[in-house]
């Protein structure tokens, strides 16, 4: 058979039935389209933020469903809403997305050789106190040693799938996440711890029976290790007062208001007005880390950011 010649089909046609039933490839324009709709919830919507029209925008999102075998959105009135199938998809449609333009920075990277800068976006997810008293740090490292790369930070309430899941949604590059328990970084993704932090008593300054108080809380505060740990203490009372977030918790018990169980993120800079004693050698811990994309965890932007992060808890 000459090289480069098609295969011939079997006696009963099977090669050629094979070769008709292989899905066709998703161009990044379809991929684009299909992430715009996710996001927008609509055809019109999608249409309007990509600069195309409507019937574009539905010809190639029924082009895609032919292609990957599957309805992708459920079609109303109200616009057009994501099956579980849709859902998937436009999560992988991001992270391809986002692997196109690693493709495109670090080519012109190493182009420029060895010592060529490392440019573009990168995404970074990460919840409040890492956000105020740990990424800045790293942040002023980075732009020192990269100052191509541009961060762009979200910050996401760590409840729920939080920062991780920010980052396996394709919505972001690399995740500052609270983890923990035996598999400490979720499925199908890769990370590792960078700092543990203890929890601390943290009570007005001078109270003379600060344990009397009552209990102010928030619902990131801490996971279940840690919440088993407080169900052993018959001293600590269910929380009466919660809040929004650690910085409220921090302000009502700087005014006499309670007493909290915190971690060492959420303390940085805390007033003279409140007292932080420690809980002890069995005192819970909270694991703080990095989660990315394998797909993204060589990629210079994410490994510089690693680095740094790194480098500011060393």
């Amino acid at each position: 058979m000459t090289p480069g010649t098609p295969a011939p089909a079997n006696a009963d046609g099977a090669g050629s039935r094979a070769t008709a039933a292989l899905p066709a490839d998703l161009a990044p324009h379809e991929l684009r389209i299909l992430v715009a709709v996710d996001r927008e919830r609509g055809f019109s919507a999608a249409a309007q933020a990509l600069g195309l029209t409507q019937s574009a925008v539905s010809h190639s999102i029924r082009g895609t469903e032919r292609k990957v075998g599957v309805v992708l959105f459920e079609r109303g009135r109200k616009g057009a809403t994501p099956t579980p199938a849709g859902a998937a998809a436009a999560a992988h449609a991001r992270r391809v997305l986002r692997l196109l333009d690693t493709l495109v920075a670090e080519a012109r990277g190493a182009a420029r050789g060895a010592d060529g800068a490392v440019e573009g976006t990168l995404r970074i997810a990460a919840f409040r106190s890492a956000a105020l008293h740990l990424l800045p740090a790293a942040l002023d490292r980075l732009a020192a040693a990269h100052p191509g790369i541009r961060p762009e930070v979200r910050v996401v309430r760590e409840l729920g799938a939080g920062t991780a899941g920010e980052v396996a949604e394709g919505r972001a590059d690399v995740g500052i996440a609270t983890l923990g328990g035996a598999s400490p970084v979720p499925a199908g993704l890769v990370g590792d711890v960078i700092l543990e932090e203890a929890y601390s008593f943290v009570h007005p300054a001078g109270h003379p029976d600060p344990r009397s108080l009552p209990l102010v809380d928030w619902h990131e505060n801490c996971g279940s290790y840690t919440r088993e740990w407080w169900g052993r203490q018959d001293w600590i009372p269910a929380a009466t007062v919660l809040t929004e977030d650690d910085g409220a918790v921090l302000s009502m018990v700087s005014n006499g208001h309670g007493m909290a169980i915190m971690p060492a993120l959420s303390l940085t800079g805390a007033p003279d007005t409140v007292r932080i004693t420690d809980l002890g050698t069995e005192r819970p811990t909270r694991s703080v880390g990095y989660v990315t994309t394998p797909e993204l965890a060589s990629s210079l932007a994410v490994r510089a950011l690693i680095r740094e992060l790194r480098a500011v808890r060393g």
